[in-house]
């Protein structure tokens, strides 16, 4: 299989190779999976059970209309169905919105789920990218996106909550501050998708108060809280119009005979549901703080069910990921070829913690062999993968995998601080091609209301290390101003030259320390997310987003989903 592991990971552009094609390259078995970032709790064994004693009657008829799997669906969502879509996973909620929805122009963070800058790129969009530092641990100032909106006079924006690869996350509260100040879009997209496993929050989606809004769309998984991926099954909540205008584009029976299955057997089975959420999450903790036992690794507080790991300076990350398929059969999430980041960083997914040994041992191996003291030595020199979209390639290539000149000589010295650390390999920012008139400005936006104070105080770092310095305080929303970019930055499919090649890195840190805590964001009520250290030890505040004491599991009533309904999209600690 060794021979195999680059062009299959090469032939699958954006993304990862599928299980089905590493089983059959491998001896029928597939690797241990830390890169598709499902419920590895749910279904139950007696849920599979019964899916494979119903397997015959499941594939040899016809599913039940979309309408009538939706309607099922919404009651126990307790969601009025004319405000829902059901899609065949959300990457086909996605294409629709793209095709019926967006204009011209789309603003996403990056990095971020790859659909969101490939799609609108191949209909020949322009996608404004708003690049996240690493310096603040890759948290979303809304107030600084809502300013970059402006100055680029974009139509549509989105944001991933959390956001994914590194499970950033955004108070309620404040996202719908964003959607208040936003509200002369043609459509705000708040996409959800791994929102079921945070916990920073007790309500945190914004699914009701987008019903009440004109161009809000919330988007949602199934596949990836239930566990089912190869099901394909998602769905969007909006006004009735919105929604029904994608509702209307989609095949009577775009929803398969599992999809129907699994959606009819959840009312039976929310006990069960809300059981494997709480074990994501208590395994995300303890995943994170395995993890940081390894010397040079960083890891990033994340509310989804996926940890974003910073690899060690000189570790290249196509390295890491192939060695520990073809040495360990361990598969990771390299992410390299997302826009916004590099092959420094893997997305890990959170499994059970007798994985979380397997995966600590093999990552062991490979970084360091017999000396913890010296990380990978190879040098990256770029991975050469498509997007099957030029401009990202382009993007991409220009930043990708940098590495460290003369790593290799110096990681003997470690761990004493060496005489002189190796500099940064900077890459070129692209350069924006000649493009038509700057786009005129919106008409003003209507003021946002006043924040409303956060029930969760700020992060604060540990006390050993330097404390955080606070920003100024963040400006208010901006309303429309003529665009502010020259008339070449407004090329479609071009991301601002400012975005920091990835190769930038801050200094190397000897293996144990930990940088200083980020500074917090600029959007009231929400701390900044300090990146966590080698091995300093990991608190549940720096992990999770949060502050205050876990809250006790929830105590599901006897009717399994409980009274309260809605729990796909509320949930309680």
């Amino acid at each position: 299989m060794a021979g195999n592991v680059t062009s299959l990971f090469r032939g699958t552009a954006a993304h990862s190779p599928s299980m089905a094609a590493l089983t059959r390259e491998g001896d029928g078995a597939g690797p241990v999976d830390f890169c598709i970032p499902c419920n590895p709790y749910f279904p139950t064994p007696a849920m599979f059970d019964e899916l494979a004693g119903r397997l015959r009657e499941i594939i040899t008829y016809y599913p039940s209309s979309a309408d009538t799997i939706t309607s099922e669906l919404c009651s126990l969502l307790q969601l009025p169905p004319q405000c829902v879509a059901m899609g065949n996973g959300s990457t086909e909620l996605i294409t629709w919105i793209d095709h019926l929805l967006v204009r011209e122009s789309l603003a996403i963070p990056v990095p971020t789920f790859g659909r969101w800058t490939d799609q609108p790129m191949e209909t020949g969009k322009r996608v404004d990218m708003f690049p996240l530092q690493e310096s603040t641990g890759f948290a979303l100032d809304l107030a600084a996106y809502a300013k970059f909106i402006r100055q680029r006079g974009t139509k549509v924006a989105v944001i991933c909550n959390p956001n994914n690869p590194d499970g950033g996350f955004l108070p309620r509260q404040s996202v719908i501050q964003f959607m208040d100040a936003m509200a002369d879009l043609d459509l705000i997209v708040i996409d959800e998708s791994f929102l079921e496993f945070a916990d920073a929050e007790s309500e945190p989606s914004v699914v009701e108060d987008a019903v009440m809004r004109p161009n809000v769309i919330v988007l949602r998984s199934l596949g990836k809280n239930f566990g089912l991926h190869g099901i394909r099954f998602g769905y969007m909540v909006a006004n009735p119009s919105l929604a029904g205008r994608v509702r209307s584009m989609l095949p009577k029976w775009n929803l398969n005979s599992f999809a129907e299955t699994v959606v009819f057997m959840l009312k039976n089975h929310g006990k069960e549901y809300m059981e494997s959420l709480h074990m994501v999450r208590r395994d995300r903790l303890d995943m994170a703080r395995q993890l940081s036992a390894l010397p040079g690794l960083t890891i990033y507080p994340s509310q989804g069910n996926f940890l974003f790991v910073r690899l060690p300076v000189g570790a290249e990350g196509t390295v890491v990921r192939d060695r520990l398929l073809t040495e360990h059969r361990i598969l990771v999430r390299e992410c390299g070829n997302k826009v916004g980041s590099s092959s420094r960083f893997l997305r890990l997914v959170v499994r059970p913690q007798t994985d979380v040994r397997r995966l600590v041992a093999g990552l062991e191996q490979v970084l360091f062999g017999s000396r913890k003291e010296t990380a990978v030595p190879e040098l990256s020199t770029g991975t050469g993968y498509g997007s099957g979209t030029a401009m990202v390639d382009r993007l991409v290539g220009s930043t990708n995998g940098g590495g460290m000149q003369g790593l290799a000589a110096q990681a003997n010295a470690w761990p004493g601080q060496p005489a002189q650390m190796p500099q940064p390999v900077a890459a070129a920012a692209p350069q924006p091609v000649a493009a038509a008139a700057p786009q005129p400005s919106l008409p003003s936006a209507p003021q946002p209301r006043p924040a409303a104070a956060s029930p969760y105080p700020a992060q604060q770092p540990a006390p050993v290390y330097p404390a955080a310095q606070q920003p100024a305080a963040a400006p208010a929303y901006p309303t429309p101003q003529p665009s502010s970019w020259p008339a070449a930055a407004q090329s479609p499919g071009v991301m601002p030259a400012q975005m920091p090649p990835a190769a930038m890195q801050a200094p190397p840190q000897p293996p144990g320390l930990r940088p200083a805590a980020a500074a917090q964001t600029g959007m009231p009520g929400m701390a900044g997310a300090p990146s966590m250290g080698a091995q300093g030890g990991l608190t549940a505040a720096q992990v999770r987003g949060r502050t205050q004491p876990e809250p006790p599991p929830p105590q599901p009533s006897n009717s399994g989903w409980g009274a309260v309904g809605a729990l796909l999209y509320n949930q309680a600690g």
